[in-house]
């Protein structure tokens, strides 16, 4: 069974930075690609960032472009995204994703496996 934890997540006023881990059990990390996505209230789960199996290419949404950053530790087996210079639209649920496919998606839709969610808060 595969399981995918998030933390890091909290409160951190505009331009601060913050640093989300995405722990996966039951599978090892270089079999799959991973992503973020965040959730704002009354909004739909949106891409953030996706990385390859073997962290060697990376995407981003437009929004977060040279901002955040994706990565991977194998030995660790986790996902991590590193955020700076946060903005008070950065606000959301921010969730962890995995899919054993190649290609690096970014619809939910295409996922196989989620985390519970880590909450991420910027105040302005």
């Amino acid at each position: 069974q595969v399981q995918l934890v998030e933390s890091g997540g909290g409160l951190v006023q505009a331009g601060g930075s913050l640093r989300l881990s995405c722990i996966v059990s039951g599978r090892t990390l270089s079999s799959v690609v991973m992503g973020w996505f965040r959730q704002a209230p009354g909004k739909e789960r949106d891409f953030v960032a996706v990385i390859s199996k073997n962290g060697g290419k990376t995407d981003y949404t437009d929004s977060v472009k040279g901002r955040f950053s994706i990565s991977r530790d194998h030995a660790k087996n986790t996902l991590y995204l590193q955020m700076n210079s946060l903005k008070p639209e950065d606000t959301a649920v921010y969730y962890c994703a995995g899919r054993s496919g190649n290609l690096l998606q970014t619809t939910p839709s295409n996922y196989d496996y989620w985390g519970q969610g880590t909450q991420v808060t910027v105040s302005s």
